[in-house]
């Protein structure tokens, strides 16, 4: 049994997005890939050579991709800062009329042209396509168990790049302990820049790693160790639930 697991960084504008595929093969995931494209057309070629029409695979995409709302914050959105707003994790509200939500919402029915269904339910370890909304800051500060979020994305530029290095180093050390396990192995030990451009470019593919564990997560546990907030009318995000040590 195979399954694939697409993470998506989306650029809410035009920014490149993040993109990685990991593999279930035997027990475990492999790191298929990781990459960065800027233009829509190129993320949807990606995906299409990454995932051919015929195979399953959930695709999880960190931007608001059903916006219901014309006006004000979805549902998902308020509910993150409830629940995760003393992490600092609370997510950016998102309505029909800000710049971004024509770009999000077409690439959430770019998805579903291409068979993937939203998954705000899952029966759990069904082989199948399905697209979730995902947000990194809540499920690393649950999957690593955190106090608070890693703040690698604003302030000096030494600060974000060690924030970083601790993101990668609980990604080598944690996730392969975790169900399902992902080894990265020492050859995906990136080396962390320590210039504001390149930061970004790892960054965004460091994200985009984390929403596809996100994927494999949910499909592997779906409600039982996963948090939905929201559903399908209202939007939705999937974020794992607390791991307790």
């Amino acid at each position: 049994m195979t399954m694939k697991f697409i993470g998506i960084d989306l650029g809410w504008r035009s920014q490149p997005s993040g993109l990685c595929c990991l593999e279930w093969i035997d027990g475990q995931l492999q790191l298929l890939d990781l990459d960065r494209k800027e233009a829509i057309a190129d993320i949807l070629t990606w995906i299409d050579r990454s995932v051919q029409p015929d195979e399953p695979a959930i695709i999880a995409v960190d931007a608001p991709t059903l916006i219901p709302n014309a006006t004000g914050s979805r549902l998902p959105d308020k509910l993150s800062h409830k629940y995760f707003g003393k992490y600092h994790a609370g997510c950016y509200p998102a309505n029909q009329n800000l710049p971004f939500a024509d770009r999000t919402i077409n690439f959430g029915l770019e998805l579903e042209s291409r068979g993937f269904v939203h998954a705000p339910t899952i029966e759990p370890q069904k082989l199948s396509r399905y697209q979730i909304e995902v947000f990194p800051h809540p499920a690393i500060v649950n999957l690593f168990n955190l106090e608070r979020i890693l703040k690698y994305k604003k302030g000096r530029l030494t600060e974000r790049r060690l924030e970083l290095i601790k993101l990668q180093n609980y990604l080598l050390n944690i996730l392969p302990s975790l169900s399902p396990p992902l080894r990265l192995g020492g050859s995906f030990l990136l080396e962390i820049p320590t210039t504001g451009a390149a930061l970004k470019a790892t960054e965004d593919k460091l994200d985009s790693l984390i929403c596809a564990y996100v994927a494999a997560y949910w499909w592997y546990w779906g409600e039982q160790r996963n948090l939905v907030l929201g559903d399908r009318t209202t939007g939705y995000i999937i974020i794992p639930q607390r791991i307790l040590v």
